[in-house]
């Protein structure tokens, strides 16, 4: 697949069950700089009956354009409005109405800002999910935590494009306060939402961006699930357990696909 943003082309793959249709649709939000990509969930939910779309951001894989945390956000919406568009529902037998976005790590932050966003989205989903909101206060503050983010994102940048450590920190902190996803707790109020955590998770701590935002939104959203398991940020030996646990969510809140 390629879904046009800004005039470049985001390249996916849609993994589509057998059946006839229409399938709910999920769509799954990679992390930074992308080396879990969650092909694996993809293929168990197109098992268990839904179409599953897995895709790269600009700038990064091989994909033209430049990386920036502001054209994530707008990519994962430019998708997730053309996955509900009648040629694309059309040709792949896709139910529109049935639609989920989920996302791991950065991929977990955009998921729940793109659900925010466009209430045509029914469900959202954030695993090892990282706050760029809460960590750009933490920069902005604390002169230690900024010169580790620059260093953490710049020793990642090989598979992406017209960016930099420095210029990454600095987005977050402009970005400034509107960015922290506890702010989202009323727009995702009466919608599903799913956030799973790893207490050995170094890279998104659950102490800084899983429990506070449990907290926030446990007394606002009525549809609110939650856990955290022994694992590490790819919830690399929870993997099965990840998919079952997806799946359950999007079977009991979207209805069984059929």
């Amino acid at each position: 697949m390629a879904f046009e943003s800004s005039g470049v082309p985001l390249l996916g793959v849609l993994h589509l069950p057998g059946g006839p249709g229409p399938h709910p649709v999920v769509v799954l939000l990679h992390g930074f700089p992308g080396n879990e990509r969650n092909f694996d969930l993809a293929h168990a939910l197109s098992r268990a009956g839904y179409a599953a779309l897995v895709f790269h951001y600009r700038g990064s894989w091989g994909v033209e354009g430049s990386w920036s945390w502001g054209n994530v956000l707008e990519d994962s919406a430019r998708v997730v409005g053309a996955v509900r568009e009648p040629r694309f529902v059309n040709a792949h037998r896709l139910d529109a109405n049935r639609l989920a976005v989920l996302g791991h790590s950065l991929g977990g932050f955009a998921a729940l800002r793109t659900a925010a966003a466009d209430p045509g989205v029914a469900a959202a989903g954030s695993f090892a999910g990282f706050d760029l909101g809460v960590a750009g206060r933490a920069a902005r503050t604390d002169a230690a935590v900024r010169e580790s983010l620059v260093r953490a994102f710049g020793e990642s940048l090989s598979p992406l494009r017209g960016t930099s450590g420095e210029e990454l920190v600095a987005e977050m902190e402009a970005a400034g306060p509107a960015w922290e996803l506890a702010r989202l707790a009323q727009r995702l109020a009466h919608r599903p939402v799913l956030l799973v955590a790893g207490t050995r998770d170094d890279v998104s701590p659950p102490e800084t961006h899983h429990y506070p935002l449990v907290a926030a939104y446990e007394s606002r959203l009525d549809r609110l699930r939650h856990t955290v398991w022994p694992t590490d940020h790819a919830l690399a030996d929870h993997r099965i357990a990840l998919a079952r646990t997806v799946i359950g969510f999007l079977d009991r809140d979207l209805g069984p696909a059929r």
